[in-house]
């Protein structure tokens, strides 16, 4: 594999890179709808994989804690639309599904890059969550994190159980 440049990393306080990306539906969906409000943005590998659906499953069953504490949730992968659709159908995901097949907002969050898989070095998406304050800016920046046992970690974080 040809080396690749390090990944730049966000870091709390850096403006959240802004995008617009389509949902499940093909709707065209702006990060900047969402200002006034905190959004959990998280980019994970693949829909309907075990990892990736276990943390989406998390997600969905903590929505209405978060929602109730302010905060959206807005899943992001390189999926396109229609597979995101069958995922969040299958998996009846109550939250959008966005997809960036050009991994260009991947790219923007630090989310996409070389990692190491089973011992192998790669170039993938790099499961990372993103909590956006409601002025546009990052508030936590969390890469690399556990598809089990992230979404009651962040939680705690945020302060919010209880």
């Amino acid at each position: 594999m040809t080396e690749t440049a390090p990944v730049a990393r966000l870091t709390p306080g850096d403006a959240a890179p802004d995008f617009t990306l389509p949902d499940a539906d093909g709707n065209n969906v702006p990060l900047t709808a969402y200002r006034g409000r905190r959004v959990i943005v998280y980019f994970y590998p693949a829909a309907s994989t075990p990892g990736c659906t276990k943390q989406a499953c998390d997600f969905r069953d903590s929505l209405i804690q978060l929602n109730n504490a302010g905060i959206d949730v807005l899943g992001v992968s390189p999926d396109k639309p229609a597979k995101l659709a069958k995922f969040r159908d299958n998996e009846k995901l109550t939250f959008p599904l966005l997809s960036d097949p050009d991994r260009a907002v991947l790219t923007a969050y630090g989310a996409y890059g070389e990692k190491t898989l089973y011992g192998k070095k790669t170039l993938g998406v790099i499961r990372s969550t993103f909590v956006v304050d409601a002025d546009g800016k990052i508030e936590k920046a969390l890469y690399n994190v556990r598809a089990t046992g992230h979404v009651a970690k962040l939680i705690r974080d945020l302060e919010l159980a209880g």
